[in-house]
């Protein structure tokens, strides 16, 4: 469900010059993540608007070893469509850099990072954005003392997982213990943060412009797996309901946000804002999902970019001298 009121998108055809330049495109997409289903979703929308947009792209379902998708390549480029790890984390972006392919998004040093929320919660605090307390647990006997130190309720997470996999909101001592041992089980690393209560939004971006914010809002206990991608209840404001100055101050948290872990082309950030009106970092996605669901693309819609020239952009970046 959506608040969205804009205009439609005329159709989006990329330029000859842009097409020959771009040649060759492989979607990467699949892979062996618990975000698999998820990145196919995203891969396959991906592909049908670069090759309406007159690109000539293919898919290729990643599996496997990921060396063996550099040894015979038979492209010129590729659009990182794979969420989770291997694709989303820094190691695919080391392999096709070390081959001396171009690829879409984060290069890297930014993609491990992201990956890594407590990680990337130590960058903002370090560099004094606002980011929920937050603690790290490595077992379940820390529970009591975590839940004295932090105020309740708690968010835990595994550290390494995207779309809110894994991630539960508790009360008590005895639910923390419960909800590691559960987040414990998908990643060594988890993460225990304040749970900020209040409006959650996520602001795209997109060469280093702030796309429209989106609110969002669900039934659920938060915007989890099923809201994100399942549910047909969930609601996407934009405008996102906020004041202009306040909209602009989000956006602006978001950029800075993006910049400090040092992301590249395009991303999403997603922000809470609390009772007093103060936002809150929770997270950057390098790779956001592209799905029907989706909010990169919501977002862009919003700006009057096509989902075709939305893809047609991000691969621009990969061309030499484009990030110049």
């Amino acid at each position: 469900m959506s608040d969205m009121q804009h205009p439609a998108v005329p159709a989006y055809q990329a330029e000859p010059d842009v097409v020959r330049a771009l040649g060759r495109v492989a979607v990467f997409m699949g892979g062996d993540s618990a975000e698999r289903e998820v990145s196919l979703k995203s891969g396959k929308a991906v592909l049908a608007a670069l090759v309406s947009a007159g690109v000539d792209a293919f898919a290729l379902d990643v599996q496997g070893c990921l060396l063996k998708t550099v040894e015979n390549p038979e492209f010129d480029r590729v659009f990182i469509a794979l969420h989770g790890r291997g694709g989303e984390d820094g190691t695919l972006q080391a392999i096709l850099s070390q081959a001396g392919i171009p690829y879409t998004g984060s290069e890297v040093m930014a993609s491990s990072l992201a990956m890594d929320k407590l990680r990337t919660k130590y960058v903002f605090a370090g560099c004094g954005l606002p980011t929920p307390q937050f603690k790290t647990m490595s077992a379940a006997g820390e529970a009591e003392q975590i839940v004295q130190e932090l105020r309740s309720p708690l968010s835990v997470k595994p550290s390494r997982e995207g779309s809110s996999i894994g991630i539960r909101k508790v009360h008590t001592a005895v639910e923390l213990a419960e909800a590691f041992e559960a987040a414990a089980a998908l990643d060594s690393s988890v993460l225990v943060e304040e749970w900020i209560e209040g409006p959650e939004f996520t602001v795209s971006l997109l060469q280093d412009r702030a796309l429209p914010a989106i609110g969002l809002s669900t039934d659920h206990v938060f915007y989890d797996y099923d809201a994100k991608y399942l549910a047909d209840d969930t609601r996407y404001r934009i405008p996102c309901g906020l004041a202009p100055e306040d909209e602009a101050r989000l956006q602006n948290l978001a950029l800075e946000a993006f910049r400090v872990v040092g992301c590249r082309t395009w991303g999403r950030v997603d922000i809470m804002q609390d009772g007093d009106g103060e936002f809150w970092l929770l997270e950057v996605n390098t790779v956001p999902g592209m799905t029907d669901h989706s909010l990169v693309p919501m977002s862009a819609k919003a700006a009057g970019i096509s989902f075709e020239e939305l893809v047609v952009r991000i691969l621009l970046d990969t061309l030499e001298g484009a990030n110049a």
